[in-house]
Order: structure tokens, then sequence, then C-alpha cells
């Protein structure tokens, strides 16, 4: 069977391959088995990511639900699984922050138009030539940032102003609410954590987000916890999905939100190739980059239209649906609907899940998210370890965009190998005659090798 390499560079979504080459009963078996698993995944993590990003919970299953199904629907990957992700719970606070929930909705609106316009103009394959060290860069700076921002959930914590945005402050404020501290949040937020962390290392197959958070809810109903749920501080879930409308629209607020609009696309792009990438290497198969791109602005369109959030292809939801047997675009498509049956049959319940142990699930994202062992490997060469240390502490200080324009502009003098793309770059000083020298023993040319992957 081919891998798609030849058609890789179509405008086409695989749907229609997929479809076209024949599909059967028992692929529609398994995709209905891997959609129901995925869902299950994704349900306590679509809530806990709105949650975090400073938006109600309803409004994370709006994203995977309408954005999830239209990814699925145009992906240039068969197996890609779209809908909010942990990566963009930094840009999501704080662009509410900023401007509201009307000013957030009309950021995903523009910046699905500028993925869209990427994809169109076939531009998918530069946002692969990001340099490795600045991915993982960004990567366990927005970890880091996403862990602080569970902090004040996970332990229970009233702070007496509201939280800060930035980290150093954030920490400062929470440092010094430490004597607030619930007992049963925390032990409600931590035990959910060693619950996943467990359930992950002794039984992998076993949906363990899900199982810590109705753990966690009966818990707290039947001992009577005082524990603030998704009931107390936003009222419970509503039945169904909300009409689609235009967000709030003018020059003036499109013209601020447009720096926010970048830094979604920017991101946006990379999560979902990466994404992609990384069920390519699952399944043998190739992507195609610039229909992912056009799937993903669609999406993002289509999710501010329905009052969600920011979309994006998520590696963890793609790789359980690779792993749970998914062989279509289907699978990610039936995902959604079966999200969207547990608002129309299950909302209320959603009232008794308490914060503390979505924030424990955030906690565990955060952790998985961060490329421990890949940064570690970085800081042994000091080239690649000041563009990785620039990115990471400018993500961590400033905002993600600025770690990663700090990064990219900090490499062009420095080695930095793009594992991920196996691209290799290095500082021009001088141009010279050639040297009769394999380029590996000519550091100082720039170069790039491009390797079949």
């Amino acid at each position: 069977m081919p891998d798609g390499s030849s058609t890789a560079h179509l405008l086409h979504p695989k749907l229609a391959t997929a479809l076209g080459e024949g599909y059967r009963l028992a692929h529609f078996r398994k995709d209905a088995v891997a959609a129901l698993t995925v869902a299950i995944v994704a349900l306590p993590l679509s809530m806990a990511i709105a949650v975090a990003s400073g938006v109600s919970p309803e409004r994370g299953l709006y994203t995977a639900i309408v954005g999830g199904f239209v990814v699925s629907l145009l992906s240039g990957s068969r197996f890609q699984i779209g809908g909010p992700a942990g990566a963009f719970i930094v840009l999501v606070a704080a662009t509410v922050a900023r401007f509201g929930v009307e000013g957030l909705l009309l950021t995903v609106l523009m910046s699905g138009l500028m993925l869209t316009l990427l994809g169109v103009l076939r531009l998918g394959s530069l946002i692969r030539h990001i340099p490795h060290a600045v991915t993982v860069g960004f990567t366990c700076g927005i970890a880091v940032t996403i862990a602080a921002s569970q902090l004040k959930d996970l332990g229970g914590l009233h702070l007496a102003g509201a939280e800060p945005g930035p980290l150093v402050p954030k920490l400062a404020a929470l440092g010094g609410a430490l004597a607030t501290v619930g007992p049963a949040a925390l032990a409600i937020g931590s035990g959910s954590a060693v619950v996943i962390f467990g359930l992950r290392r002794y039984r992998p197959a076993w949906p363990g987000m899900l199982i810590a958070v109705v753990a966690a809810s009966l818990a707290a109903v039947l001992l009577r916890l005082p524990v603030e749920t998704i009931g107390t501080r936003f009222g419970g879930l509503p039945h169904g999905l909300l009409l689609p409308r235009l967000p709030a629209m003018t020059p003036h607020l499109a013209l601020q939100v447009l720096p926010a609009a970048l830094s979604f696309t920017l991101l946006g792009g990379i999560e979902s190739l990466l994404s992609a990438k990384v069920a390519d290497g699952m399944t043998g198969r190739k992507h195609r980059s610039n229909m992912e791109l056009i799937a993903q602005g669609l999406a993002n369109v289509a999710s501010a239209l329905f009052g969600g959030i920011s979309v994006t292809g998520t590696i963890a939801r793609t790789a359980t649906n690779v792993r749970a047997g998914g062989v279509s675009p289907l699978s990610g498509m039936m995902h959604s609907v079966f999200l969207l049956l547990f608002i129309l049959v299950a909302a209320p319940l959603a009232s008794f899940v308490p914060l503390a142990a979505l924030a424990g699930v955030l906690i565990v994202v955060s952790w998985n998210m961060a490329e421990k062992a890949e940064f570690v490997r970085l800081l042994r060469n000091w080239r690649t370890a000041a563009v990785l240390l620039a990115t990471f502490g400018l993500t961590l200080i400033r905002d993600l965009t600025t770690g990663i324009v700090a990064g990219c502009l900090g490499n062009y003098p420095v080695d930095v190998v793009n594992t991920g793309c196996r691209i290799t770059w290095t500082a021009r000083r001088s141009i010279r005659k050639p040297s009769a020298a394999p380029l590996e023993a000519r550091p100082m040319q720039l170069r790039a090798l491009f390797l079949k992957s």
C-alpha cells in the first residue's frame, strides 16, 4: 500500500482518499472503537484546558466538537485529532484577560484565516524550518507556565486580589497565600495526578484522566468535601451547542488583536504539523502539510463561530487514535460526535467535577509536554544551549512570541540540529573558495542538508 509520499503536495483531504480506496464495515468498527477511546481522553482534557485558559469549560468542548470535526473532515492526515491544546493555554488566557471573550473569538477567527492562507499558498513546509532547540525551548517554557497556572486550584489557595499573569509575580502571590491552602483541594488535586501517573505506568490501556476525574468527583460528593467545582464557579454546562455567529468585530479591535492572532497562527501551524509528523512516524504514512494547514485554519474559523477557542492538532489524542486502531479521518469525526452526545445527555454531571481534579490533569499534561530528556541533551552543546535557554527564558518571563523570535534570530550564528526535520544550520562568516572536505568538516559555512526522513 502506498504511504502517500507521491501525493503529499496535493490540496486534497485524506478523508476523500481513504473513502476512495474502499471503506468497509471492518474499517468503520475500528474507527468507532478508536473514536470512543479518544473521546474518553478528550472529555476531561477539553474542559481542563478551557478552565485553565480563563474561559468556561463548555468552550473547550465546543472546540473539540466543532473544530475537531472540521479538522478530521478536511485534514491532510488520516489520523489527526483536533481540539483545544495545552500549548495554547498561555496565549488564550492572556488574550482573554486583555480583550475579553469577544476579543478571543476574533483572534481565533483571524488566526484561522491566516492558517488557511498559508496552506493555500503552499507555505506549510516553511514552518518545519524552525530550529529544534527553539521548539524544545518554547515547549518546555509553556509546560512550566501551565503548571504554575494550576497551583492556585490545585491547592485551593485564596488570593487577596486577582492572580497575576506573569510567572514571577504569580509565584510571589501564590507563595504569599500558602497559609490559605485547602487540605481537601490539595488532596483531590494531587491524588488525581497520582492516579493518572499510576494508571499510565501499570494500566496504560485504561483512560487514566477520566478515571481520576470521576473518582475525584465521587469523593467530593460522597464525602461532602469543601472544594470548588465546575458548578460552583461556572454554573454547569449547557445542553447543546451555541448557534453560530460572528464575533464582535471593529477595525480598531482587529488591529489590537493582530499580534495575538499571529502568535496563534505560528503556534497552531507548528503544533499541527508536529502532531501529523508524529502520526506519520507511528504509521509509516505521509501527511499533506498544506492541506493540514487549510484544515486547521477552517477549523479555527468554525470554532470561533460556535464560541470555541483555538483548535490545533493534538499529539496525545492523535497518538491515542493511532494506538486504538483508527484507520481513517472518520475516527476523528466520530470522536466529536461522542463529545456532542455527552453535552446533550450528561452535561449536568460535569457540575460535580472539582476544579482541583482538573488542575491535577493539567499538571500531568505539563509534565508530559516538557521534553525533559531532549532539554538536557541540548544543554551539552553550548551553542544549542544558548538558543534553548534564550527561548525558554524569554517564554517564561515575556511571552511565547518573544521567545520564538529571539530563538530563531539567535539561531543564525550557531549550530542547531533540527532532529524533527533533519536540517542542520551553521554560521557563515565569509564567502570563500569551497573546501574539498566533506560538508560536515566545514562548520562555518551556511548550509541546509535535507535528508530523507
